[in-house]
């Protein structure tokens, strides 16, 4: 076979991978999700365009996908709750369901106004967290909408804000840390009222004169493994193959390592890897291992 030949070959076997892998979903409030409660207060609108959380005194609201998951790129574009939105958290993440469950979280804690967001984000293995690392923002996250993006292959989990790469989670099972990567996922979204911690550690309360309070999504979409019946939508193959889904071995280039640094260089503001104080008996082993310290 020639070269010109092989490579056609190679090309369309590519092809056929990629065609048979994943679910390239942009999405529809209506058809990728359902209202898990708030009474209400939860609304899918413009033809399911968009979605709103609110909260008021009362109660808060969620939603969570239709499907499961088992790796993916999950883009959404939120609008954060504007204003004085102490006391407020608006949690978007993955989830799994059980007793020793993963999850993937980002949480955006509310401020009083002209006061920064923060960002929280989080990663539990087989049901243990304690990995926070927190962010604020080089924006107002209540302007405008903004893309919040969660990469999870099975080398690694990247967070990102407008595509630029805000932490990165690597697989560490080498050295004994839990990594997600045998439980489908759903995606969950809330907006609930956490003022007994959420701003300056509980110190500011939410202004229930300032309700309701509403949080926006728009633009879902997922590049992602699909889970039902107990199968893979990426099919029976090792799912760690580059040719199936590019997302599935993604990992940061040059550029998007920088960016990673600028980030944590100046708008990082908590980091568990750097708390000796919570961990006396010696930092967790991913933090000596990886790009998380």
């Amino acid at each position: 076979m020639s070269s010109f030949s092989s490579l056609c070959s190679t090309a369309l076997l590519i092809l056929a991978l990629v065609s048979s892998g994943g679910i390239s979903s942009a999405g529809n409030f209506n058809q990728d999700f359902y209202i898990t409660w708030g009474d209400g207060r939860a609304k899918i609108l413009n033809n399911g365009d968009l979605l709103t959380l609110s909260l008021d005194k009362a109660s808060g609201s969620g939603f969570n996908s239709q499907n499961e998951y088992l790796f993916g790129k999950i883009d959404m574009q939120i609008k954060l709750v504007p204003g004085n939105s102490a006391g407020t958290v608006t949690a978007y993440y993955l989830r799994s369901e059980g007793s020793l469950w993963d999850e993937i979280d980002f949480e955006f804690l509310g401020n009083v106004s002209g006061e920064p967001y923060i960002v929280h984000t989080n990663v539990f293995g087989q049901g243990k967290g304690n990995r926070e690392q927190q962010f604020y923002l080089w924006f107002d996250p209540t302007a405008d909408f903004h893309t919040y993006s969660i990469l999870w292959n099975p080398q690694r989990i990247i967070f990102s804000v407008d595509g630029t790469p805000i932490r990165e989670f690597k697989n560490h099972e080498s050295i004994g840390v839990p990594f997600p990567k045998n439980q489908p996922m759903r995606i969950h979204s809330s907006l609930w009222n956490a003022d007994d911690w959420a701003t300056r550690g509980g110190l500011v309360k939410t202004d229930w004169t300032q309700a309701p309070f509403t949080a926006s999504y728009r633009n879902f979409n997922a590049d992602a493994c699909v889970w039902s019946s107990g199968a893979s939508s990426c099919g029976s193959s090792s799912p760690t193959t580059s040719a199936t889904n590019a997302w599935l071995s993604e990992e940061l280039d040059s550029a998007s390592q920088e960016r990673l640094k600028w980030v944590q260089k100046n708008y990082m503001i908590y980091n568990y890897c750097t708390d000796a104080k919570r961990f006396p008996q010696g930092l967790p082993p991913e933090c000596t291992a990886t790009s998380e310290s």
